[in-house]
């Protein structure tokens, strides 16, 4: 078995609070496939659409836009152990 480090990359996210619906469809702008907007609410459960499909997004989760545009949402605990602050 041999081991792998992850490439030191910058990213862009944001957090789902609850109430920050429309901070977050403007984060992720329109569907890259030119499906609607990436983020959309059915049966008050919230998804963000990526390129494997729609996946639900919980309060508290990150959504990430990865390295080629894609976005996709990320729990919190996994991202503060993948991800730190960076300064601009």
């Amino acid at each position: 078995m041999a081991k792998f480090r992850k490439r030191p990359v910058v990213i862009d996210a944001i957090q789902w609070t609850g109430q920050n619906y429309s901070e977050i469809r403007e984060f992720c702008g329109v569907h890259p496939q030119g499906h609607g907007h990436c983020w959309y609410s059915v049966d008050d459960k919230n998804y963000i659409g990526t390129l494997e499909g729609g996946m639900e997004a919980s309060k508290g989760d990150y959504i990430i836009k990865g390295v080629n545009g894609e976005f996709y949402p990320c729990k919190p605990d996994i991202f503060k152990k993948t991800y730190e602050a960076v300064e601009e």
